[in-house]
């Protein structure tokens, strides 16, 4: 018999190696098989005009309004449930700036009691620069 006392035994280790191999190629996987799309919030027909747009573009609050009467803010949906909660929102979507310029895309069939609560909502806020959005007739 051979019985060894004071030999050193070895620890058993672990490759990480595969692990990673693995890792990696689940990975590049999941990388190729997403599909990136992008969803609109809003499906929104603007109402048309002849007037070329505007060249300058400072900065802005775009606040858009379905046939439905649902509020979007900068891509966030709003749900307010009066013009001092919208103004609200729109003092927190213009941040440090003092007088921001607000575009209202409302849908050509909303109603004009959507767009006045948004105009009201920019007065309640202290905001006097609102515009509207249109998209140009075809020819």
């Amino acid at each position: 018999m051979n019985f060894r006392r004071g030999s050193v035994r070895e620890e058993p280790e672990m490759n990480l190696v595969p692990l990673i191999d693995v890792l990696m190629v689940i990975l590049i996987f999941l990388m190729v098989t997403t599909t990136y799309s992008r969803y609109s919030e809003l499906q929104i027909d603007l109402p048309t005009a002849d007037a070329p747009p505007s060249a300058d573009r400072p900065q802005q609050i775009d606040v858009a309004v379905t046939p439905a009467g649902r509020y979007v803010v900068n891509r966030s949906p709003v749900v307010f449930s009066s013009a001092e909660a919208f103004a609200n929102e729109l003092k927190r979507a213009a941040g440090s700036n003092p007088d921001p310029m607000i575009v209202i895309n409302a849908d050509a069939t909303a109603s004009h009691q959507s767009v006045i609560h948004v105009l009201e909502a920019a007065r309640f806020a202290g905001f006097g620069r609102v515009t509207f959005a249109t998209q140009q007739t075809k020819k």
